[in-house]
């Protein structure tokens, strides 16, 4: 028996066991298989529409499909831009520079972050992969998801269509101009206040020069990973955003209108589930003639910071339970930021 015990001990002690594969190896084969899987959806789509399946042609099949694909053609060049920015931060920025830039105060690098958020031109669907990179790099997660906020709101293209969508009308530009930075920065200082790092998903990127590795290789890989990523969960939070618009008939929104906290609620609740680009959002606002100027600011405000494919991006970067207590809160302080500043200056 005593032989039998130093046997196995024996065969313990020398036993080669295959180390686990590394999550870096695993992480580029998940985003390839929901990529994969994204286009054979689309491929599988296209066929059934090009052999004529008869309940595909209906009307509201149709509109479904004609809104998500809208949604997904729209946002798809600005997820493409956020995901180059990623990678390119990723490989080529030494890893101290934004830490060097930014104060080293958490408290003061929120609003620095906020403002900076203007040098994006792109919108919420650029933003998620470019805050992800910059918390990888070091950055304070409150001073990026402040940057995250404000890129898409803030940023001189969006500023531009709205000027244009409410031509004659510069307070509402300034509304919206003020009452996005203030909602980001008080995410960020929230965050700071009441946020906990374990509820951060740590995803696996390729982050740094890895020896043996050409930069260019790096940028690759980090290009791939968030783009097949981001992209699987652009296509359902598209989905989702489809489904309201054909879903909800008009006559609803008539019904809401006539009150002026039930229309910023319900606009507010509107911006979220229609899912419309930063860039076209104020021209969405602006044919909402029937509602104060306060609830089509709440919006122009809500809209870039939180909707669904916005939340589906967040959960697939950060995390659902992230993407569930960011965007509840951000809502919030969205709403009361654009019922301050509208009530102020509209």
């Amino acid at each position: 028996m005593q032989n039998t015990d130093a046997l196995v001990d024996v065969a313990e002690e020398t036993a080669v066991v295959a180390p686990p594969c590394p999550p870096e190896r695993r992480a580029p084969v998940r985003s390839l298989l929901v990529g994969l899987g994204i286009v054979a959806a689309a491929g599988l789509a296209a066929v059934l529409v090009l052999t004529g399946v008869g309940w595909l042609n209906r009307p509201a099949v149709a509109a479904w499909r004609t809104v998500c694909l809208a949604i997904t053609v729209q946002a798809l060049p600005f997820l493409l831009l956020g995901t180059v920015l990623s990678g390119a931060i990723n490989a080529f920025v030494p890893a101290d520079l934004f830490t060097r830039i930014l104060p080293r105060r958490p408290a003061l690098a929120v609003p620095v972050a906020g403002v900076a958020g203007a040098v994006l031109p792109g919108c919420e669907c650029a933003s998620v992969p470019v805050a992800n990179s910059l918390i990888r790099r070091g950055v304070t997660p409150a001073a990026a998801f402040a940057f995250l906020l404000s890129a898409p709101a803030i940023n001189p293209i969006v500023l531009t269509a709205t000027a244009v969508a409410f031509p004659g009308n510069p307070a509402m530009v300034a509304a919206r101009l003020v009452a996005s930075l203030l909602t980001a920065a008080a995410m960020g200082w929230l965050w700071l206040w009441l946020g906990r790092e374990e509820w951060l998903r740590q995803t696996v990127r390729h982050t740094g020069h890895q020896a043996g590795d050409s930069r260019w290789s790096e940028f690759r890989l980090g290009f791939r990973h968030d783009f097949l990523q981001a992209g699987g969960f652009l296509v359902l939070g598209a989905m989702a955003a489809a489904t309201f618009n054909v879903a909800v008939p008009r006559s609803v929104l008539d019904t809401f209108s006539g009150s002026p906290w039930l229309s910023v609620l319900f606009l507010a609740g509107l911006a979220v589930l229609l899912a419309v680009c930063s860039e076209a959002d104020a021209f969405v606002a602006a044919s909402l003639t029937g509602f104060s100027p306060t609830a089509r600011l709440a919006f122009m405000v809500v809209g870039p910071m939180v909707d669904l494919k916005l939340i589906a991006l967040q959960a697939g970067t950060f995390g659902r339970g992230f993407a569930l207590r960011f965007s509840t809160a951000t809502t919030l302080v969205a709403i009361t930021a654009s019922a301050l500043i509208g009530g102020a200056l509209l």
